[in-house]
């Protein structure tokens, strides 16, 4: 009998694969459903003949049971969903769709952003003797400014990526080129909190080494610290790295701005996370769109 992997270490090996291969954030979700789907299993290794459709709904009603969200159960279903599908492929198990009546899709969640009111109240704040608030509440403002770059798009900008009147990066999640017109105010959060060994902003340092895990630690501080800076406003909303990015998009659709144009500003590439998607923007208009923006704060 050939020997074929169990179920868990082929996800395993996968996901290290995939590291080697420098797609690291795949890499890390395989390994999270993976070790999700083994603390089910409570120390069993399934073969993939093994992967049947009674166990994934019993593994379904577990994760429903920890309280997480059916998206989040999904996310999970689909990662595991797809490592059976290559196993298949590879003819460590005929197909038996053991993923047919698990929940695989994705509800609509309801969106969180904040008005421009609650944007100048946050610029306005006075935090002064508070370093560590005062650099996330600027690198929130630093994100809205620059039409809601995302988080780790923020922390990997580096002092090249600036040329002359014009910042200039690619998106890790989708690898899409984006250009933004660089506008006085987010010069004023660099003067202010500038970074070190080459990079923009002070989110890695050179001597922290990994920098995957130097981000990890990054994205945690940052919300932890916009949820102290919300619970100070008094705000309905806690205040995240997302909810940055979502206000840019919600307030310049307040202001008559095209979709089209906030989807080719947001780096958006997909008809799916932006609903449309007509036709490539120039840059101007883009810029025009943002400044548009700025100038209401």
């Amino acid at each position: 009998m050939p020997n074929y992997p169990d179920f868990l270490s082929f996800i395993e090996a996968y996901a290290q694969r995939l590291a080697l291969r420098g797609n690291t954030r795949t890499s890390e979700t395989y390994l999270s459903a993976g070790r999700s789907f083994s603390e089910f299993l409570s120390g069993e290794r399934p073969t993939f003949s093994q992967i049947t459709g009674r166990l994934m709904e019993s593994y379904e009603q577990w994760l429903l049971g920890r309280h997480l969200t059916r998206n989040t159960c999904s996310f999970y279903m689909r990662i595991l969903r797809a490592a059976y599908n290559r196993g298949v492929d590879r003819g460590y198990t005929r197909q038996r769709d053991p993923f047919h009546h698990v929940y695989t899709g994705v509800d609509r969640t309801r969106k969180r952003a904040v008005t421009l009111t609650v944007i100048k109240k946050i610029k306005a704040m006075d935090l002064r003797g508070k370093p560590g608030l005062e650099l996330s509440r600027d690198l929130f403002l630093f994100s809205f400014y620059t039409r809601g770059i995302s988080f780790i798009d923020m922390a990997y900008l580096r002092r090249s990526d600036l040329d002359g009147e014009t910042l200039r990066y690619k998106r890790k999640k989708t690898g899409q080129a984006i250009s933004i017109r660089w506008e006085p105010c987010m010069q004023e959060i660099v003067d202010r909190h500038p970074g070190e060994g080459g990079w923009l902003l002070p989110i890695f340092s050179p001597n922290g080494g990994d920098l995957r895990r130097q981000y990890q630690a990054a994205i945690v501080r940052e919300n932890h610290r916009l949820g102290i800076i919300s619970r100070q406003l008094g705000l309905p909303v806690v205040l995240t790295t997302y909810v940055a990015r979502h206000s840019w998009a919600s307030i310049a659709y307040s202001q008559d701005i095209p979709v089209s144009v906030i989807s080719e500003a947001m780096g958006h590439n997909s008809e799916k996370t932006t609903r449309i998607y007509l036709s490539s923007i120039g840059n101007t208009k883009i810029d025009k769109a943002n400044r548009q923006i700025l100038k209401l704060l």
